[in-house]
């Protein structure tokens, strides 16, 4: 996992805190062990450890403390990494920057520009400040945050604000519509000739005029209940949209949906 990244970055503090190889290296060693956590907020393991390791220098902290405590961070880092980094930020990020793409030929550039400044930009803020913060603070820090029930606010924050950006992304970018319509054809009395397909039903128009986009907010839940409740894979879900199309197509050219 992340034991030989961990141990590669805590090689500098080990170079400067020990003095003699055998506790260079047994400090190395136990920074190698089975770690595993998000990159981004894991960081603070780092500051965390850094701290410890300067106690454990100093003859105030044991090498069984350091490694405990390293286990113990490894569930929280990850949840709070995960959840509020990798499945909230990257997804808001990636859909402003895809929504600057598919605007126009002459700014749809500066998408994946945006992305790559703000991505690596975003990552070396966060995880400076965070090695600050576990190095400063140290456990007590990390125990404050999560029991004064900060984390749960922010978590809700972010959740509240990915669910507003994926009902965007719905609205803007799922197309869904019900081609079925009622045509009559209007004559000309001295020719015999249509002059005009006057369209007296519309049922897209109907549907959408009572609540907008609830086609595309219907489709989007139902792929999600298959795949989240009924276990449905993504290709069986491919196969079932592909379908569903070729037959609401069909349809809107029987009906003239789409003449």
């Amino acid at each position: 996992m992340l034991g030989l990244a961990f141990g590669q970055s805590m090689a500098p503090v080990i170079e400067e805190l020990y003095d003699t190889k055998a506790e260079k290296a047994a400090a190395l060693k136990r920074h190698t062990t089975l770690f595993n956590t998000e990159a981004q907020v894991g960081s603070i393991c780092n500051g965390i450890v850094c701290g410890l390791e300067e106690a454990n220098a100093n003859g105030n902290c044991t090498p069984e403390l350091i490694s405990g405590v390293k286990v113990a961070l490894i569930g929280p880092t990850s949840a709070i990494g995960d959840s509020l980094w990798v499945a909230t930020f990257i997804p808001i990020l990636l859909t402003i920057c895809l929504s600057i793409s598919q605007a126009s030929l002459s700014v749809g550039w500066l998408g994946p520009v945006v992305y790559m400044i703000v991505y690596p930009i975003g990552t070396a803020i966060l995880s400076w400040k965070l090695f600050k913060l576990g190095y400063k603070s140290g456990i007590e820090g990390m125990q404050g945050f999560m029991s004064t029930g900060k984390l749960n606010a922010l978590t809700d924050t972010m959740t509240v604000l990915g669910l507003i950006v994926v009902g965007a992304l719905t609205a803007s970018f799922v197309n869904f519509t019900l081609p079925i319509q009622i045509i009559r054809d209007v004559f000309d009395p001295a020719t015999g000739e249509t002059l005009v397909n006057q369209v007296i039903f519309d049922a897209d128009k109907i549907i959408n005029s009572i609540f907008p986009k609830i086609l595309p907010l219907f489709l989007t839940l139902s792929v999600y209940y298959l795949y989240a409740k009924k276990k449905w894979s993504p290709l069986k879900l491919m196969g079932l949209i592909l379908v569903l199309a070729c037959v609401v197509t069909f349809i809107g050219y029987t009906t003239g949906f789409y003449a």
